[in-house]
């Protein structure tokens, strides 16, 4: 919980909102520890599913907005980040996510894989790789 917060202007209020909170979610700005990508859920899942099976990979954190059927996975900041598909919002620099607690859901929003706290993110690579191969996937549903 103490990686996620970070984040935040004051960590300790951070916290403060997730612990007893009306809504139990804050907004955390992207661009400084994390930023995120952010695609249409049946990709995104798909996409973690593959991330899950590739071989010496760590997974990074990835959020769910059951709400909005987006999914959202963490990544190093990059300030010259381009990421162009329909459907998909690369949050860097000047965004904010809202982020529930590490560890339970927050309404619609919830961890498909919480922060571990150490602070892994997905590579870029592998998450590209990923959405190809979902987006192949997905296809050849069709």
């Amino acid at each position: 919980m103490e990686w996620l917060a970070a984040a935040a202007a004051d960590p300790r209020a951070c916290k403060r909102e997730w612990e007893h909170g009306e809504s139990g979610t804050v907004l955390l700005p992207a661009g400084r520890f994390w930023d995120v990508l952010v695609v249409p859920e049946d990709l995104g899942l798909l996409a973690l599913d593959a991330l899950l099976r590739l071989p010496r990979t760590e997974p990074g954190p990835t959020l769910a907005d059951t709400a909005s059927h987006r999914v959202g996975f963490f990544l190093p900041p990059d300030p010259v980040s381009r990421w162009v598909g329909t459907g998909i919002r690369y949050a860097g620099r000047g965004a904010w996510i809202a982020v529930p607690p590490p560890y339970r859901a927050a309404g619609a929003l919830r961890w498909l894989v919480p922060p571990d706290g150490t602070g892994t993110l997905h590579t870029p690579t592998s998450v590209e790789l990923a959405l190809f191969q979902a987006a192949v996937a997905a296809e050849c549903r069709r």
